[in-house]
């Protein structure tokens, strides 16, 4: 299908960012769906958004002519829209609208893999069309008779189309409890084997995969392309000082992320919070890095991450840079604690932001001696297994044994 993107640039919105940008994104997000062809995208300029038609009817029959002269059959609104504005732009231009929620949610749509992940974007997307119903479409007013004699007047199509969207919502969320749950005990099964958990967030498409993949081996799918991954990856990693790491890579976050799928992914995010340390990548290429690692620290804080919690910067891609200002960016992220400039593609600058994870989950140790029954050989094989024993001596009725351990160790030995 040929589209057509348009970025309405408010007046008020234009002491925030740039469109030119702005716009660039909204069209990689188009070409991230298959089967569509992305044939023209502007900068609409507005004074102010009607709530009738979000344009002016000068600019709404200017870009009625564009829609003839490109033959789109779906233009993209690189914002919200409301439903009546969706109804009354797609009678007058005689296309399919969607706004950057509806975009996005296509996107998580075409690219959920694993059993969860369609869940959630099943329940996000039911999130959002029961929003659209409010006044979307004419019919949707008619009115339904009651059952019987005394059925009262009945209930609107709006109603019924609603309660139907609630039932399935309802539906969902009682499958996604099942699946949560199976998260939860693999994650109860990672705490008793003590390594710990690093993820790796970012704005989409700013090199995670391939940082994920560079490091673990794995081949997750790493695309330059937005959304690229979906489905959360967890992999074990060995660093260099011998230290054992599970590595998750998580979904890439957006500006203006709809809330329905920041709602709907708290679960699938819960890795995060869960993480010993965050390692925020960044695409220092990209013209908006800044403004970017704001969208991601918004979201992280939405998620209910602290902003104490454990991190590390990792300026991603400076291979995309020339030489002069790769030394640049290399050089102030040396000026600054906890910053690493690095090309997950070519692997400049991994060692040193290795030596600093190893280094932030180096937790203290300390010594401790454990009595364990004679007959008690799963705890002690698990203590052996650990490298933790230093020593022992060997009694009438119990062994003890010399430790060398971390808190995180002791917990898990104790829950044993």
């Amino acid at each position: 299908m040929r589209a057509l993107v348009l970025h309405p640039d408010l007046k008020s919105d234009r002491h925030r960012r740039d469109p030119g940008p702005a716009l660039e994104e909204a069209v990689s997000l188009a070409a991230a769906l298959p089967d569509l062809l992305v044939v023209g995208a502007d900068i609409v300029r507005l004074p102010r958004a009607q709530p009738g038609l979000l344009f002016g009817t000068g600019k709404i029959a200017e870009i009625k002519e564009r829609i003839a002269d490109l033959e789109v059959g779906l233009v993209l609104i690189d914002g919200p829209v409301t439903p009546v504005q969706q109804r009354n732009l797609e009678k007058e231009w005689g296309v399919k609208l969607l706004d950057r929620t509806g975009l996005i949610l296509e996107i998580f749509a075409d690219r959920a893999a694993t059993r969860e992940g369609v869940l959630q974007v099943e329940l996000a997307a039911l999130s959002y069309q029961r929003t659209r119903l409010v006044r979307a479409w004419t019919h949707l007013e008619r009115q339904r008779g009651g059952l019987g004699f005394v059925g009262g007047p009945g209930e609107t199509q709006i109603e019924a189309d609603r309660r139907a969207i609630d039932e399935a919502v309802t539906r969902i969320r009682r499958q996604l409890a099942s699946v949560v749950k199976t998260r939860e005990l693999h994650r109860k099964a990672r705490k008793k084997v003590p390594y710990p958990i690093v993820a790796l967030v970012g704005y989409t498409n700013a090199g995670k995969s391939t940082l994920f993949n560079r490091l673990t081996g794995a081949e997750v799918l790493a695309k330059d392309m937005l959304f690229a991954t979906l489905d959360p990856t967890m992999r074990a990693v060995r660093l260099p000082d011998g230290t054992d790491i599970i590595l998750s890579d998580t979904v890439g976050f957006i500006s203006d992320l709809p809330t329905q799928l920041v709602a709907a992914f708290r679960a699938t995010l819960e890795e995060v919070l869960d993480a010993d340390l965050i390692c925020h990548v960044r695409d220092i290429s990209h013209a908006e890095t800044e403004e970017q690692a704001t969208d991601v620290a918004t979201i992280l804080r939405e998620l209910g991450v602290p902003e104490t919690a454990p991190m590390i910067e990792v300026w991603n891609k400076i291979d995309r840079l020339p030489d002069e200002q790769a030394d640049a960016v290399s050089a102030m992220a040396n000026r600054r604690e906890a910053v690493f400039a690095v090309s997950a593609l070519t692997g400049a600058g991994l060692s040193p932001m290795l030596a600093a994870i190893a280094q932030t989950l180096s937790p203290p140790r300390m010594l401790a001696d454990v009595s364990l029954p004679h007959d008690d050989g799963r705890r002690r094989a698990w203590l052996y297994g650990q490298g933790v024993v230093t020593g022992e001596v060997v009694g009438e009725d119990e062994t003890v044994l010399r430790v060398h351990w971390t808190a995180r160790q002791a917990e898990a030995f104790s829950r044993l």
